[in-house]
């Protein structure tokens, strides 16, 4: 018996011992997570409630040379709200009117449906009811006033959540050039200045609520973002307007692949238009490639200049030289070369071969003077520049190619190809660089895209003229390089373009395209380089179709050619020289840009103009010439502006404006 109370007491004793290791194991827990790890544990779970919300700031505009908008970041809302905050009172007494004011806004089965989706919420606590997204400026002004939402975020339970969305407001016209920046892909002006047109983002503490959904605390947490500077292009939205329709028309006329069109400022470089095309599976074209910059490929004949530059420079060859194209056929080992002229031209001066573009004749000056040594016709090229890139800051600049004799592709055909343009390969931009220098009497300049940068302070940073090459070649050859791209339009294969009122000086180029695949595969690249007006040249410019319709035409006089003339010819009827004779806009247009001019120029220093009327990208360059800062919603004029007309402004304060 005693032996039966002992186990029993050892099994108690055993417990009771069991059970103050357990309650010593949780003290020890507890002072654990509540002294050691306590910080720990905090910092996770506000981590899980409450964290920073980054606010995108808004990112900086791009424009046109001449203020015009090219690119816009445009606010969207988000309107939401929490029904656990308003007084009963004010609920109970609003509700109704406020599922009305939403139904007749945005459509539902019935105003009903708002009043149970908000009863609900409330009922259950919800702290987040989303209402409506991606709402304009406009509908986000006419929300925040419908009842219990205009009593504000404390009282109200009004949730506001802003976003940025880029907008182009010239639609699809340089949009490649323009660029963008998404999935980790930079593109275009876009990508190329995106550090300075990012700016700072700042943030906001939020609370976690219900099913994910966060809703901003106080403003008191918030770290103000900074906005991004501004891009000021140099793209004249006229020129660039001109030639985008002009290339679309001629694509679409010879159902080609694609092309470019770029303009430049011959003294300047500056690049005032550039258009780059592609043909959708549809028919239509798009800007979906930059091949203006990124197409490096064999030019054809319109390399026949720099090569007859060499030979000419070489002293191994003048104009008045007389060559021998024969009957149209010339063999170099085992290939053909041939003329476009059925029959050949016979015997031609240099001067005359260049005009005609013969393929034989360039073909025998080159490989007749430099099969001895091409080494010294590459270290003209080389001399001219032709073998570097340009140094873009657009992404995406494609290699020059220039064969050299040590290279295992290089052959006995190597020297009379090249003459004419196969096996070497430079892109359009490059090319026009080029060109652009013998317009230039010689100096070389590079192409640039932006003039300025500019943030709230003002100018930060300026692009300047930058010279590549002081002196391509000799001045005497520049002056006869001149001299016979004048030829080219008054005689040659270029005649097509003579006009006697613009004096257009160019060559042409026809460019057959996978070429070692026989007829079947073959295709063309059509293209005509040159500058105007020839007296004193303001603007050279490039055309490049590639894979015209072989049935219409593809030679490029017949195809590149006609998009060159019609755009000089509108150029130059806007230039100041002939601005007083010739028409520039139609009577709507005179009649709206000078109501905008008196809308604009009667505003008195330091008060709000009135805007309503004006184009946006006119009013947003007005507005922040002046200091403000504009912020878009719709597309089209403005209608509405949040600061009236003849009230006084400060510098950076915010103006929003309605365009519709």
């Amino acid at each position: 018996m005693l032996s039966s109370k002992r186990k029993i007491l050892n099994r108690l004793y055993l417990m009771m011992a069991l059970l103050l290791l357990v309650f010593v194991a949780v003290l020890v827990q507890i002072f654990n997570i509540q002294y050691v790890k306590g910080n720990h544990y905090k910092e996770l779970a506000g981590q899980r409630t409450i964290k920073p919300h980054v606010i995108k700031a808004r990112r900086g505009n791009i424009y046109a040379e001449d203020g015009s908008l090219l690119a816009t970041s445009v606010t969207k809302y988000t309107i939401s709200i929490d029904p656990t905050v308003a007084r009963n009172k004010l609920f109970d007494d609003n509700i109704d009117a406020l599922s009305d004011s939403l139904y007749r806004t945005f459509g539902a089965k019935s105003k009903y449906y708002y009043s149970d989706l908000l009863n609900s919420a409330r009922k259950r606590k919800k702290r987040y009811v989303r209402l409506k997204r991606n709402l304009t400026f406009d509908q986000y002004q006419k929300i925040k006033s419908f009842p219990i939402l205009n009593r504000g975020r404390f009282k109200g339970g009004l949730i506001i959540e802003e976003t940025m969305k880029r907008e182009h407001p010239l639609g699809k016209v340089a949009e490649r050039t323009i660029g963008y920046e998404k999935d980790m892909l930079s593109v275009g002006l876009e990508g190329a200045y995106s550090r300075y047109l990012s700016g700072r983002d700042g943030s906001v503490l939020s609370v976690r609520l219900q099913k994910g959904s966060w809703k901003p605390l106080s403003n008191k947490n918030e770290i103000i973002p900074e906005d991004g500077a501004d891009i000021y292009s140099t793209i004249d939205v006229h020129i660039q307007d001109v030639a985008h329709y002009a290339l679309l028309r001629q694509l679409e006329n010879f159902k080609a692949d694609h092309g470019t069109v770029v303009v430049m400022e011959v003294k300047t470089g500056k690049i005032k238009g550039i258009v780059n095309l592609g043909r959708t599976e549809n028919g239509k074209y798009y800007e979906k490639v930059n091949y203006a910059v990124y197409e490096s490929a064999e030019p054809g004949s319109t390399f026949k200049l720099p090569a007859l530059i060499a030979a000419l420079e070489d002293g191994v060859v003048d104009t008045s030289d007389v060559v021998d194209t024969g009957n149209g056929k010339y063999k170099v080992y085992n290939r053909t070369i041939r003329d476009s002229h059925r029959g050949g031209y016979g015997k031609l001066s240099v001067k005359q071969l260049f005009e005609h573009s013969s393929n034989i004749g360039m073909a025998k000056i080159i490989n007749d003077n430099y099969k001895d040594d091409p080494k010294r016709f590459l270290r003209r090229l080389y001399a001219m520049g032709l073998d570097n890139k340009i140094g873009l800051n657009i992404k995406g600049e494609g290699s020059p190619v220039i064969p050299n004799p040590e290279a295992e592709n290089w052959s006995g055909l190597s020297l009379a190809w090249m003459a004419y343009g196969y096996g070497v390969h430079l892109t359009p931009l490059q090319l026009l660089t080029f060109y652009n220098a013998i317009a230039n009497d010689g100096v070389e300049v590079k192409p640039y895209f932006i003039s300025k940068i500019r943030d709230e302070q003002g100018v930060i940073s300026t692009v300047h003229t930058k010279v590549l090459n002081p002196r391509i070649c000799s001045e005497r050859t520049v002056r006869i390089a001149q001299d016979l791209l004048v030829g080219v339009v008054e005689q040659g294969t270029g005649v097509g373009l003579k006009m006697k009122s613009l004096k257009i000086a160019g060559k042409t180029g026809t460019t057959q395209l996978n070429y070692w695949e026989g007829r079947k595969g073959m295709g063309y690249s059509s293209s005509f380089v040159g500058y105007f007006p020839v007296e004193n040249p303001r603007y050279s410019m490039i055309v490049v179709v590639n894979r015209p319709d072989k049935s219409k035409g593809y030679y490029g006089a017949q195809v590149a050619g006609p998009v060159f003339k019609e755009i000089a010819v509108k150029i130059f009827n806007d230039g100041p020289e002939v601005q007083n004779t010739l028409p520039i806009l139609d009577d709507y247009e005179l009649r709206e840009n000078i109501a905008s001019a008196k809308k604009i120029s009667g505003a008195r220093k330091g008060l709000m103009p009135n805007v309503k009327g004006v184009p946006a990208m006119d009013a947003i360059a007005i507005l922040e010439n002046i200091g403000l800062k504009v912020k878009l919603s719709g597309t089209g004029k403005v209608v509405k502006q949040s600061i009236p007309a003849g009230r006084r402004i400060r510098k950076n304060k915010q103006v929003n404006l309605v365009l519709m």
